[in-house]
């Protein structure tokens, strides 16, 4: 999925494939207009209707419209409101986020939602809010599931209707990547790291954050060779991405993370700075791990699902 912006010269005269589009989206959530009483006929909305709409909103020059698309299908519409009106407020605000009834169910609202919030995180924004009329309970399930809570009931400002008002505070985004080195048996390179924000431990590939412009490759063989001490390998074909949530450096943040993969022998980390490096990192020791030891064990090993990408690598 990606999101487009859309301009207030295309609101005030959209294209006609591009209304005839935003016309079904709006349509299909009928039972939704019903409930916001936002059109006369929830049943009959019509195209020049959602024009006149749009440029009602995009009339604030603090609104933004975004198109959501994936496989070049227009699945969503989110708008923002990037200052409230009340001074008091310095949070960015979810005005509306609307997925294709068609295309409910399948993860495009969480996505849509997390892209909305990744636009406020580099624009240096610490919280997002938003209003759930209290007649659509599904609504409040949706953005509750997502990390929001409730922290007041009013009225809306344009209609007077009553309203849950929500609020999640957004997370630094932080970039790193990590190697999965293999031996010729197929085990997997981990160390032990301290867990800061449990006070526990967990188990992770060498990795770590990425530093200035580094690519996630070049930040990936950096941390291999910083905490191995392994200069000869090079970090292979991607092995997957994620996202999430954790506290690094007592900040909370939201990581999205790299995973390479790469072959060698087996062996123990080699250096004299490897003590320091260790400590600084808060790597407590370090082992290989095999497939079988990886799908059994009762410790925590970040990702969780890394046996079973090893395993599907091979097939």
């Amino acid at each position: 999925m990606f999101l487009e912006s859309l301009t207030p010269t295309e609101a005030g005269a959209l294209p006609g494939e591009l209304l005839t589009e935003l016309a079904a989206l709006y349509a299909s959530n009928h039972a939704f207009h019903a409930l916001s009483g936002d059109f006369p006929d929830p049943e009959n909305i019509r195209p020049e209707q959602v024009a006149t709409a749009l440029a009602d909103e995009l009339a604030d020059p603090e609104v933004e419209v975004l198109l959501a698309r994936s496989a070049g299908r227009l699945v969503g519409i989110a708008i923002t409101l990037g200052a409230h009106p009340d001074p008091d407020d310095e949070d960015p605000w979810i005005g509306l986020l609307m997925v294709d009834a068609a295309q409910q169910r399948q993860g495009h609202g969480r996505q849509l939602a997390s892209l909305v919030e990744d636009r406020f995180r580099t624009a240096g924004r610490t919280a997002v809010r938003l209003a759930v009329l209290d007649n659509n309970p599904d609504g409040l399930a949706f953005w509750t599931a997502l990390g929001y809570d409730v922290i007041d009931h009013r009225q809306d400002r344009r209609l007077g209707r009553p309203c849950a008002v929500l609020r999640k505070q957004l997370r630094k985004v932080r970039h790193s990547a990590r190697v999965a080195v293999l031996d010729p048996a197929g085990s997997v390179f981990l160390f032990r790291y301290n867990d800061a924000e449990t006070g526990g431990t967990f188990w992770a590939l060498p990795g770590g954050g990425l530093e200035a412009d580094e690519t996630p490759r070049e930040a990936a063989l950096r941390e291999l060779q910083e905490e191995t001490g392994w200069t000869d390998l090079k970090p292979g074909p991607l092995l997957s991405t994620r996202k999430v949530d954790l506290t690094f450096a007592g900040t909370p943040t939201h990581q999205h993370e790299r995973i390479y993969v790469t072959h060698g022998p087996h062996r123990e980390p080699t250096g004299a700075h490897l003590t320091t490096t260790h400590a600084q990192e808060g790597i407590r020791t370090g082992r290989w791990w095999t497939r079988e030891e990886l799908r059994t064990t009762t410790e925590t090993v970040w990702p969780s699902e890394l046996g079973r990408l090893l395993d599907e690598l091979e097939g």
